[in-house]
Protein backbone atom coordinates (compact mmCIF):
# COMPACT_ATOMS: atom_id res chain seq x y z
CA UNK A 1 0.00 0.00 0.00
CA UNK A 2 1.21 3.51 -0.78
CA UNK A 3 1.94 6.03 1.95
CA UNK A 4 -1.05 7.22 3.96
CA UNK A 5 -1.72 10.33 5.99
CA UNK A 6 -3.15 10.53 9.49
CA UNK A 7 -4.25 13.57 11.48
CA UNK A 8 -5.08 13.79 15.18
CA UNK A 9 -7.29 16.84 15.72
CA UNK A 10 -7.13 18.04 19.32
CA UNK A 11 -8.41 21.00 21.26
CA UNK A 12 -5.02 22.74 21.33
CA UNK A 13 -2.89 20.95 18.73
CA UNK A 14 -3.02 19.23 15.36
CA UNK A 15 -0.66 16.29 14.89
CA UNK A 16 -0.14 14.91 11.39
CA UNK A 17 1.88 11.93 10.20
CA UNK A 18 2.64 10.16 6.96
CA UNK A 19 3.11 6.42 7.43
CA UNK A 20 4.44 3.63 5.23
CA UNK A 21 2.88 0.22 4.55
CA UNK A 22 3.89 -1.00 8.03
CA UNK A 23 2.24 2.06 9.67
CA UNK A 24 5.66 3.43 10.64
CA UNK A 25 5.92 7.25 10.50
CA UNK A 26 8.09 8.62 7.69
CA UNK A 27 7.13 12.27 8.20
CA UNK A 28 5.36 14.22 10.93
CA UNK A 29 4.36 17.76 11.80
CA UNK A 30 2.49 19.56 14.55
CA UNK A 31 0.63 22.85 14.62
CA UNK A 32 -1.76 24.74 16.89
CA UNK A 33 -5.51 24.30 16.59
CA UNK A 34 -7.09 27.62 15.59
CA UNK A 35 -8.91 29.40 18.40
CA UNK A 36 -11.35 31.15 16.04
CA UNK A 37 -12.68 30.93 12.50
CA UNK A 38 -14.87 27.87 12.92
CA UNK A 39 -14.64 24.59 10.98
CA UNK A 40 -13.20 26.14 7.82
CA UNK A 41 -10.25 27.63 9.70
CA UNK A 42 -9.62 24.29 11.40
CA UNK A 43 -9.84 22.45 8.07
CA UNK A 44 -7.30 24.81 6.52
CA UNK A 45 -4.96 24.20 9.46
CA UNK A 46 -5.37 20.43 9.05
CA UNK A 47 -4.38 20.68 5.39
CA UNK A 48 -1.38 22.89 6.20
CA UNK A 49 -0.08 20.56 8.91
CA UNK A 50 -0.53 17.48 6.72
CA UNK A 51 1.28 19.22 3.87
CA UNK A 52 4.24 19.87 6.17
CA UNK A 53 4.33 16.21 7.25
CA UNK A 54 4.12 15.05 3.62
CA UNK A 55 6.94 17.41 2.68
CA UNK A 56 9.16 15.80 5.32
CA UNK A 57 8.30 12.41 3.78
CA UNK A 58 9.28 13.73 0.36
CA UNK A 59 5.84 13.52 -1.29
CA UNK A 60 2.80 15.67 -2.06
CA UNK A 61 -0.48 15.16 -0.20
CA UNK A 62 -2.15 14.27 -3.52
CA UNK A 63 0.18 11.26 -3.78
CA UNK A 64 -1.13 9.72 -0.56
CA UNK A 65 -3.36 6.64 -0.82
CA UNK A 66 -5.72 8.46 1.51
CA UNK A 67 -5.92 10.45 4.71
CA UNK A 68 -7.60 9.60 7.99
CA UNK A 69 -8.66 12.16 10.58
CA UNK A 70 -9.38 11.41 14.22
CA UNK A 71 -11.80 14.13 15.32
CA UNK A 72 -13.62 15.02 18.53
CA UNK A 73 -17.35 15.67 18.48
CA UNK A 74 -20.16 13.73 16.84
CA UNK A 75 -18.45 11.92 13.99
CA UNK A 76 -20.50 10.39 11.18
CA UNK A 77 -17.97 8.30 9.27
CA UNK A 78 -20.49 7.39 6.58
CA UNK A 79 -21.32 10.96 5.60
CA UNK A 80 -17.90 12.36 6.49
CA UNK A 81 -19.32 15.00 8.82
CA UNK A 82 -18.44 16.24 12.31
CA UNK A 83 -20.81 18.13 14.61
CA UNK A 84 -20.83 19.37 18.21
CA UNK A 85 -17.04 19.47 18.57
CA UNK A 86 -17.16 21.50 21.78
CA UNK A 87 -13.40 21.86 22.23
CA UNK A 88 -13.03 23.42 18.76
CA UNK A 89 -13.97 26.99 17.78
CA UNK A 90 -17.63 27.58 16.88
CA UNK A 91 -18.14 23.98 15.73
CA UNK A 92 -21.75 23.01 16.45
CA UNK A 93 -23.58 22.23 13.19
CA UNK A 94 -22.56 19.24 11.07
CA UNK A 95 -19.65 20.18 8.80
CA UNK A 96 -18.53 18.02 5.81
CA UNK A 97 -14.96 17.65 7.00
CA UNK A 98 -14.04 14.69 4.76
CA UNK A 99 -15.17 16.44 1.59
CA UNK A 100 -13.72 19.86 2.42
CA UNK A 101 -10.35 18.52 3.54
CA UNK A 102 -10.23 16.13 0.58
CA UNK A 103 -10.61 19.07 -1.78
CA UNK A 104 -7.66 20.82 -0.13
CA UNK A 105 -5.25 17.86 0.01
CA UNK A 106 -6.23 16.17 -3.26
CA UNK A 107 -6.99 12.68 -1.98
CA UNK A 108 -9.75 10.73 -0.25
CA UNK A 109 -10.35 11.50 3.43
CA UNK A 110 -11.93 9.21 6.02
CA UNK A 111 -12.88 10.31 9.52
CA UNK A 112 -13.29 8.57 12.86
CA UNK A 113 -13.62 9.36 16.54
CA UNK A 114 -10.29 10.69 17.78
CA UNK A 115 -10.07 8.58 20.90
CA UNK A 116 -11.31 5.36 19.33
CA UNK A 117 -8.75 5.53 16.50
CA UNK A 118 -6.00 6.15 19.07
CA UNK A 119 -7.23 3.16 21.08
CA UNK A 120 -7.28 1.03 17.92
CA UNK A 121 -3.67 2.02 17.22
CA UNK A 122 -2.58 1.10 20.75
CA UNK A 123 -4.40 -2.23 20.39
CA UNK A 124 -2.81 -3.06 17.03
CA UNK A 125 0.66 -1.55 17.44
CA UNK A 126 1.22 -0.19 20.94
CA UNK A 127 0.82 -1.05 24.60
CA UNK A 128 -2.40 -3.00 24.01
CA UNK A 129 -0.94 -5.58 21.60
CA UNK A 130 -0.89 -8.49 24.11
CA UNK A 131 -4.60 -8.15 24.96
CA UNK A 132 -7.98 -8.98 23.44
CA UNK A 133 -9.90 -6.36 25.42
CA UNK A 134 -8.80 -2.86 26.23
CA UNK A 135 -9.93 0.48 27.63
CA UNK A 136 -8.07 3.48 26.23
CA UNK A 137 -8.27 6.65 28.34
CA UNK A 138 -6.94 9.81 26.72
CA UNK A 139 -6.33 12.63 29.18
CA UNK A 140 -6.02 15.98 27.45
CA UNK A 141 -8.25 18.97 26.71
CA UNK A 142 -11.10 16.60 27.56
CA UNK A 143 -11.12 13.02 28.82
CA UNK A 144 -12.01 10.53 26.12
CA UNK A 145 -12.26 6.78 26.05
CA UNK A 146 -12.07 4.01 23.48
CA UNK A 147 -13.06 0.37 23.93
CA UNK A 148 -11.91 -2.85 22.30
CA UNK A 149 -13.86 -6.01 23.22
CA UNK A 150 -12.89 -9.49 22.01
CA UNK A 151 -10.54 -7.99 19.45
CA UNK A 152 -13.01 -5.52 17.90
CA UNK A 153 -13.79 -1.84 18.55
CA UNK A 154 -16.98 -1.35 20.53
CA UNK A 155 -18.80 1.76 19.32
CA UNK A 156 -22.24 1.10 20.78
CA UNK A 157 -24.81 3.17 18.92
CA UNK A 158 -22.09 5.66 18.10
CA UNK A 159 -21.27 7.19 21.48
CA UNK A 160 -19.53 4.39 23.41
CA UNK A 161 -16.40 5.19 25.38
CA UNK A 162 -17.42 8.58 26.80
CA UNK A 163 -15.59 7.94 30.05
CA UNK A 164 -15.11 11.67 30.54
CA UNK A 165 -18.84 11.96 31.11
CA UNK A 166 -19.17 9.19 33.67
CA UNK A 167 -20.45 10.81 36.85
CA UNK A 168 -18.09 10.58 39.82
CA UNK A 169 -19.95 13.01 42.09
CA UNK A 170 -23.70 13.61 42.15
CA UNK A 171 -24.30 17.35 41.86
CA UNK A 172 -20.57 17.94 41.53
CA UNK A 173 -18.54 20.44 39.53
CA UNK A 174 -20.03 21.85 36.35
CA UNK A 175 -18.61 20.10 33.27
CA UNK A 176 -17.93 21.78 29.95
CA UNK A 177 -20.76 19.59 28.57
CA UNK A 178 -23.18 21.48 30.84
CA UNK A 179 -23.82 18.61 33.24
CA UNK A 180 -22.44 18.15 36.74
CA UNK A 181 -20.05 15.72 38.35
CA UNK A 182 -18.43 14.27 35.20
CA UNK A 183 -14.86 12.99 35.26
CA UNK A 184 -14.02 15.68 32.70
CA UNK A 185 -15.29 18.42 35.01
CA UNK A 186 -12.36 17.58 37.30
CA UNK A 187 -9.73 16.15 34.94
CA UNK A 188 -10.17 17.74 31.50
CA UNK A 189 -7.49 20.32 30.79
CA UNK A 190 -10.14 22.75 29.51
CA UNK A 191 -12.21 22.42 32.69
CA UNK A 192 -9.13 22.67 34.90
CA UNK A 193 -8.13 25.88 33.15
CA UNK A 194 -11.58 27.40 33.73
CA UNK A 195 -11.32 26.48 37.42
CA UNK A 196 -7.81 27.92 37.68
CA UNK A 197 -8.91 31.18 36.03
CA UNK A 198 -11.86 31.55 38.42
CA UNK A 199 -9.69 30.95 41.45
CA UNK A 200 -6.93 33.25 40.19
CA UNK A 201 -9.49 36.00 39.58
CA UNK A 202 -10.63 35.63 43.20
CA UNK A 203 -7.07 36.26 44.37
CA UNK A 204 -5.68 32.74 44.71
CA UNK A 205 -1.97 32.62 43.92
CA UNK A 206 -0.59 30.60 41.03
CA UNK A 207 2.22 30.81 38.50
CA UNK A 208 0.22 28.95 35.84
CA UNK A 209 -0.65 32.04 33.85
CA UNK A 210 2.79 33.60 34.19
CA UNK A 211 4.30 30.40 32.79
CA UNK A 212 1.71 30.45 30.00
CA UNK A 213 2.64 34.01 29.03
CA UNK A 214 6.39 33.35 29.17
CA UNK A 215 5.88 30.48 26.75
CA UNK A 216 3.84 32.63 24.39
CA UNK A 217 0.70 30.56 24.91
CA UNK A 218 -2.89 31.65 25.30
CA UNK A 219 -4.06 28.44 26.99
CA UNK A 220 -2.76 26.21 29.77
CA UNK A 221 -1.13 23.50 27.67
CA UNK A 222 0.24 20.21 29.01
CA UNK A 223 3.70 21.76 29.09
CA UNK A 224 2.47 24.68 31.21
CA UNK A 225 0.88 22.31 33.74
CA UNK A 226 4.03 20.17 33.84
CA UNK A 227 6.24 23.20 34.53
CA UNK A 228 3.92 24.47 37.26
CA UNK A 229 4.00 21.08 38.96
CA UNK A 230 7.80 20.96 38.70
CA UNK A 231 7.91 24.41 40.32
CA UNK A 232 5.70 23.25 43.20
CA UNK A 233 2.77 25.53 42.33
CA UNK A 234 0.11 24.84 44.97
CA UNK A 235 -2.95 25.50 42.82
CA UNK A 236 -1.66 23.36 39.97
CA UNK A 237 -0.80 20.56 42.40
CA UNK A 238 -4.26 20.61 44.00
CA UNK A 239 -6.07 20.61 40.66
CA UNK A 240 -3.96 17.78 39.26
CA UNK A 241 -4.39 15.76 42.46
CA UNK A 242 -8.15 16.21 42.13
CA UNK A 243 -7.95 15.15 38.48
CA UNK A 244 -6.10 11.95 39.35
CA UNK A 245 -8.73 11.02 41.95
CA UNK A 246 -11.55 11.59 39.46
CA UNK A 247 -9.78 9.57 36.78
CA UNK A 248 -9.20 6.74 39.23
CA UNK A 249 -12.87 6.57 40.21
CA UNK A 250 -14.15 6.83 36.65
CA UNK A 251 -11.75 4.25 35.20
CA UNK A 252 -12.43 1.84 38.05
CA UNK A 253 -16.17 2.10 37.40
CA UNK A 254 -15.60 1.27 33.72
CA UNK A 255 -13.41 -1.68 34.71
CA UNK A 256 -16.14 -2.95 37.05
CA UNK A 257 -18.66 -2.82 34.21
CA UNK A 258 -16.55 -4.26 31.38
CA UNK A 259 -13.91 -6.39 33.15
CA UNK A 260 -11.41 -5.56 30.41
CA UNK A 261 -7.88 -7.00 30.37
CA UNK A 262 -5.91 -3.74 30.35
CA UNK A 263 -6.16 0.05 30.57
CA UNK A 264 -3.96 2.30 28.44
CA UNK A 265 -3.47 5.95 29.44
CA UNK A 266 -2.62 8.44 26.68
CA UNK A 267 -3.53 11.96 25.60
CA UNK A 268 -1.62 15.21 25.97
CA UNK A 269 -1.49 15.20 29.76
CA UNK A 270 -1.19 11.43 30.06
CA UNK A 271 1.84 11.23 27.76
CA UNK A 272 3.43 14.40 29.16
CA UNK A 273 3.19 13.21 32.79
CA UNK A 274 4.26 9.66 31.94
CA UNK A 275 4.62 6.53 34.02
CA UNK A 276 4.64 8.31 37.39
CA UNK A 277 1.11 9.57 36.86
CA UNK A 278 -0.07 6.33 35.26
CA UNK A 279 0.91 4.65 38.52
CA UNK A 280 -0.87 7.36 40.52
CA UNK A 281 -4.04 6.77 38.50
CA UNK A 282 -3.74 3.02 39.11
CA UNK A 283 -3.44 3.61 42.86
CA UNK A 284 -6.46 5.95 42.77
CA UNK A 285 -8.46 3.23 41.01
CA UNK A 286 -7.83 0.50 43.55
CA UNK A 287 -10.27 1.56 46.32
CA UNK A 288 -13.06 1.41 43.72
CA UNK A 289 -12.16 -1.79 41.82
CA UNK A 290 -14.70 -4.50 42.70
CA UNK A 291 -12.49 -7.53 41.94
CA UNK A 292 -9.44 -6.05 43.61
CA UNK A 293 -7.43 -9.29 43.64
CA UNK A 294 -7.03 -9.18 39.83
CA UNK A 295 -7.10 -5.58 38.63
CA UNK A 296 -6.11 -4.96 35.01
CA UNK A 297 -2.65 -3.56 34.30
CA UNK A 298 -2.64 0.21 33.72
CA UNK A 299 -0.17 1.10 30.99
CA UNK A 300 1.26 4.22 29.40
CA UNK A 301 0.38 4.59 25.71
CA UNK A 302 3.17 2.97 23.72
CA UNK A 303 2.84 5.18 20.64
CA UNK A 304 3.15 8.44 22.56
CA UNK A 305 1.93 11.66 20.96
CA UNK A 306 1.73 10.07 17.51
CA UNK A 307 -0.77 7.36 18.48
CA UNK A 308 -3.88 9.29 17.49
CA UNK A 309 -2.47 10.27 14.10
CA UNK A 310 -1.21 6.73 13.39
CA UNK A 311 -4.64 5.38 14.34
CA UNK A 312 -6.26 7.88 11.98
CA UNK A 313 -4.03 6.65 9.14
CA UNK A 314 -5.30 3.13 9.86
CA UNK A 315 -8.75 4.34 8.77
CA UNK A 316 -7.38 4.33 5.23
CA UNK A 317 -6.50 0.63 5.66
CA UNK A 318 -10.08 -0.07 6.71
CA UNK A 319 -11.42 1.75 3.67
CA UNK A 320 -9.14 -0.23 1.37
CA UNK A 321 -10.35 -3.51 2.88
CA UNK A 322 -13.99 -2.52 2.36
CA UNK A 323 -13.34 -1.58 -1.27
CA UNK A 324 -11.45 -4.84 -1.86
CA UNK A 325 -14.39 -6.88 -0.52
CA UNK A 326 -16.77 -4.97 -2.78
CA UNK A 327 -14.55 -5.60 -5.82
CA UNK A 328 -14.38 -9.32 -4.99
CA UNK A 329 -18.15 -9.51 -4.54
CA UNK A 330 -18.72 -7.74 -7.87
CA UNK A 331 -16.43 -10.18 -9.72
CA UNK A 332 -18.03 -13.25 -8.16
Amino acid sequence: MAARGGIDLGGTKIQAVVVDAASSPVGSARGPTPESGGPRAVTAALAETLSEAAGKAGIETSELAGVGVGSPGEVDAGSGTVAQARNLPDWKAAFPLARELGDLVGTEVRIGNDVQVATDAEFALGAGKPYRSLLGVFWGTGVGGGIVLDGSPWLGRGAAGEIGHMVVKIGGARCTCGRRGCVEAYAGRGAMELTARRRHKRGKKTELFAIMERRGRTRLTSGVWAQALADGDKMATKLIDRAVEALGAGIASAVNLLDIEAVVIGGGLGVRFGTEYVERIRVAMMPHVFVSERPPPVLLAGLGDLGGAIGAAMLVDAGERVRARRRTAAVS
